[in-house]
């Protein structure tokens, strides 16, 4: 008999090197699938069939959200880009 997958929502928020951290406890179902809580689609605006990339981080588990080339246009805007090269650098 299959079960359904009950996710048990308890919300931590947690601020760390002044970035907040919402962390939720979810199940793995028996088919290996999680869902990601409200609060963190909404925060992170991720949309029905996003592509991520998973990998094992320690003892973890990041999913990474992989993101389109054009979505990146900008995403360095303002950063300092004056470094001192060597001369057969330049």
């Amino acid at each position: 008999m299959i079960r359904p997958c009950i996710a048990i929502l308890v919300s931590i928020d947690i601020s760390y090197y002044d970035m907040s951290i919402d962390m939720d406890t979810v199940t793995l179902s028996p088919k290996f699938q999680v869902v990601i809580p409200q609060a963190i689609r909404e925060a992170l605006r991720l949309a029905p069939g996003e592509k991520f990339r998973v990998m094992r981080y320690g003892d973890r588990v990041e999913l990474i959200p992989v993101k389109k080339i054009k979505d990146l246009r900008g995403f360095a805007r303002g950063m300092d880009t004056t470094i001192q090269r060597d001369r057969d650098r330049v």
